[in-house]
């Protein structure tokens, strides 16, 4: 007959058990058997509430789930006729997502024949990086993304 280890439901060693025996010792306490490490010889069970258990358990994952901040993508779209003061806006929306610890990813889209300006596009997002230096750093350089996309993307600085 299989044995295991049983402790009790205050944590008090109750000795190496027959199962049948530890699952009485349960139905005694009017608790449930459930078996804690299965690889150790002998096994070790607890005499415990499971439902209790279970419910504690997902109460303390919500808890530190609050406490985390995840990290999402924002992107910021712009073109390359982008004016000065429109683009004012968006840095100071980059801003409060940098600040918040998001990280932000320029996208200067090209259509029809604004891809002959391809550096206008570059020059946009260069003035983005001077402009945000003091609070972002750059992740990625300006890249092309695609026949139509230039993107880059910046960090928060104090993450």
């Amino acid at each position: 007959m299989a044995k295991v280890r049983v402790i009790g439901p205050n944590g008090e060693q109750l000795g190496v058990l027959p199962i049948e025996e530890a699952r009485e010792k349960a139905l005694e306490y009017n608790l449930d058997l459930v078996e804690v490490a299965p690889n150790a010889t002998p096994p070790v069970c607890r005499i415990m509430d499971f439902g209790k258990y279970q419910y504690e358990k997902s109460k303390k994952e919500k808890e530190s789930k609050k406490k985390q901040h995840t990290i999402t993508v924002k992107e910021i779209r712009l073109r390359p006729k982008t004016d000065v003061h429109d683009l004012e806006v968006k840095l100071r929306q980059a801003r409060k997502f940098l600040e918040q610890g998001n990280k932000v990813k320029f996208t200067v889209i090209f259509r029809g024949r604004e891809l002959a300006y391809l550096d206008m596009g570059r020059d946009i997002l260069q003035r983005v990086v001077e402009n945000l230096e003091e609070i972002g750093e750059v992740e990625s350089s300006i890249k092309m993304e695609g026949p139509r996309r230039m993107t880059m993307m910046l960090g928060s600085k104090n993450r």
